[in-house]
This record gives C-alpha cells, structure tokens and sequence, in this order.
C-alpha cells in the first residue's frame, strides 16, 4: 500500500458538529432502550478513534525505521478495529469507503455506556 495505513486511520475525529438529535441517534444507532443525555451533555465533544493495532518495538528498532519499512501488528488481516472514545475501548468496527474518504461501520457498542453519564 503506498499510503501509510496508520496516517489515514489514527487521525481525530471531533463529534461535535451534530445538532443534540442527530448526535443522539448516532450515539443510539443500532441499539435498543438508549437513554437521552442531559441537554447540558449533549455538546460536550468527544474524540473518537479507531485503533488499527500495536506493536512493540526497541528504540533501536524505531531509529532503524524508514520510509519503505514494514512493522506488522498485533491484529489480523479482515478482523474488527477497536473504536475508542477519549481514549477507552468502547466497541468494534469495520473500515469502509464512503465516497472519496474512509469511515468506519460500527459492529457492536459493547463498551459505550451511557447511563453512567445520565442521571
């Protein structure tokens, strides 16, 4: 792949430019008995990731890196990504095409717990 995966993957994304009902669906998508969050919670922004995989390396490996080098991961080939909110594992996803850009097709939300959130 001439791209680096992990350059088109890793970036942010910043899901604060939704209006309180299209967040909440999003949020709710594709799961039943979701709980509305306190008007005063619904703008707060998030940082959402997708986690390709990891490896650990020596330093001296690290400086040994170079534009054509290859680090193979901890994760197969075709299996789901981790999705991540502020840093914690919330769920899995599947990477997709959508239009000219990347997006991700959420799997499960097993780790999104929003109740904890709500009153």
């Amino acid at each position: 792949m001439d791209m680096n995966l992990n350059d088109q993957l890793s970036g942010d994304v910043i899901i604060d430019d939704l209006d309180s009902e299209d967040a909440l669906q999003v949020a709710a998508s594709g799961r039943s008995g979701a709980r509305q969050l306190p008007q005063m919670m619904r703008r707060i922004p998030v940082t959402l990731t997708l986690e390709v995989g990891s490896v650990r390396i020596s330093l001296q490996e690290l400086m040994d890196i170079g534009p054509s080098s290859v680090l193979p991961l901890d994760s197969l080939a075709g299996e789901p990504l981790v999705i991540k909110v502020n840093g914690t594992p919330i769920g899995r996803a599947e990477v997709v095409v959508a239009g000219e850009q990347y997006g991700l097709k959420v799997i499960d939300l097993e780790g999104l717990n929003l109740d904890i959130l709500a009153p």
